[in-house]
């Protein structure tokens, strides 16, 4: 593990952490968590290495371990202690210990320096990566730090908890206050400007959605933007994709360069990072892990799969918008528009039905294998691509409002405690907004079983076998 270091605990696990201060009730408590760990060589916007953790599983301590607590102290058995240290060199995983400071704020004593120095030397006896130390103080503060095996200890910079709300401690503290966003913190308040200013967001698709998708953000304030694509820019792009011209169409350019050149010349301060590939090219990696909010603005069933997983591996929620508009041929258009949120403790894409495994392999392959695709799609082994869909800028710009909306829903709840809504569909011509119910198929293997949840970096990525 190398350079700075974020902590990510996934909603689940940060229930259960905080079950530790009821349960405790005023008295200091404590249990374990395994971490994955998101190794990121070079960040996109700084170049500068990163480690990302990500909690796995939360493992509770058991009565018979449980020694003695008071409001000043906890204490308990090693023996667990010793399971947890095994069960991570063979996982591949990083312990972490957890306990509660109910009468203060989250802090690390010097009783828990003394006590944690012995963990961490047992740790790295054992052969783990290093050790975590967690605090969750009684007025909801978080704090943590890592042992590495060299016996420094690394303050940890950054730590969110993350499902339909996202909370954030040690983010966005240090921020300047900007004049341009003065109207949005009079709704928010003025810790809502700083934790946008500190977000690292990545768009995936910079076409019809994508591109106010980006604008948007930057008008927000985020601070830290990714623009994936590797399309360039026609003459049928120039109805719906914001900041293109007709130059650019004569001279194809990269949808990427165009929306950077817009938000550069707006002058609001974004730090702006790029990658000329789709979403499963293996030199964007870092670049996806490295993002807090990841908005899936793809047309593909392939870029959307793989976002889809990443999402429940890394414990980024993945914001995906997608819109199908059509004549019918009775009379009337059928203009259908969607957003879904997902991560881990929510239904995936494939529950939700938005994705289709067959259609993503066939994409797939039109890419690396041009030839193999137009052989099977003669012999009709293939669906292949139809005639362009239909896109209308004023129903591409309102479905990236809606998504946008969504991430502004799980920094603040405005529109219910529990955050982003799992799938909002919006049916224009009926004029008519759904809040559709979608349950965890319990045969998926990807939010149904918690295996994937946190686990971070693998090989092969993702676990995908190609």
């Amino acid at each position: 593990m190398t350079g700075n270091f974020d902590l990510t605990l996934l909603e689940p696990h940060y229930g259960q952490m905080s079950q530790l201060l009821e349960a405790g009730q005023g008295s200091e408590a404590s249990g374990y968590l395994k971490l994955g760990v998101s190794a990121i060589s070079s960040e996109p916007w700084t170049g500068e290495p990163r480690s990302r953790l990500v909690s796995h599983a939360f493992v509770d301590i058991g009565e018979a371990d449980r020694i003695s607590a008071s409001a000043l102290h906890v204490t308990w058995s090693t023996r667990g202690y010793m399971r947890l240290l095994s069960a991570c060199v063979t996982e591949d995983l990083v312990p972490a210990i957890v306990h509660t400071h109910p009468g203060s704020s989250a802090f690390f004593s010097e009783q828990d320096t003394r006590n944690e120095a012995e963990l961490a030397r047992t740790a790295h006896l054992k052969g783990v990566r290093g050790l975590v130390s967690i605090v969750l103080g009684g007025d909801g503060s978080v704090a943590a730090r890592v042992w590495r095996p060299s016996g420094e200890i690394t303050a940890v910079e950054r730590i969110q908890a993350v499902g339909g709300r996202v909370r954030h401690w040690g983010i966005g503290e240090h921020a300047e206050p900007l004049g341009h966003l003065d109207r949005q913190a009079r709704l928010f308040g003025a810790d809502f400007n700083a934790i946008v200013q500190s977000l690292r967001v990545g768009v995936v698709g910079c076409g019809g959605t994508g591109s106010p998708v980006a604008v948007l953000l930057a008008r927000l304030g985020v601070g830290h933007l990714l623009l994936i694509d590797k399309d360039t820019i026609d003459e049928t792009n120039l109805n719906r994709v914001h900041g293109s011209r007709r130059s650019d169409a004569t001279g194809a350019a990269r949808k990427i360069d165009v929306l950077e050149r817009e938000i550069a010349l707006a002058d609001l301060g974004v730090k702006l990072a790029k990658r000329d590939g789709w979403a499963n090219d293996p030199t964007v990696r870092d670049a996806l892990k490295s993002c807090d909010f990841i908005f899936g603005c793809t047309d593909d069933h392939s870029g959307r799969l793989l976002l889809n997983r990443l999402a429940y591996f890394y414990g980024i929620p993945v914001i995906d918008v997608g819109l199908r508009m059509r004549p019918v041929e009775t009379g009337g258009h059928d203009i259908f528009g969607r957003v879904s949120t997902i991560g881990p403790g929510r239904p995936c894409l494939l529950c939700c039905k938005v994705v289709s495994v067959r259609r993503a392999a066939e994409e797939a392959l039109e890419r690396t294998d041009p030839a193999e695709f137009q052989k099977r799609k003669q012999e009709a082994y293939v669906i292949g691509a139809g005639d362009p869909a239909p896109a209308v800028v004023t129903f591409t710009t309102e479905m990236a409002c809606v998504a946008v909306n969504e991430m502004i829903a799980a920094l603040t709840g405005f529109h219910g405690a529990e955050g982003m809504v799992l799938n909002r569909a919006r049916r224009f011509h009926v004029r008519d907004d759904r809040f559709l119910a979608v349950s965890q198929l319990p045969e998926c293997p990807i939010c149904s079983q918690t295996q994937y949840w946190g686990r971070g970096d693998v090989q092969p990525f993702l676990d995908i076998i190609h």
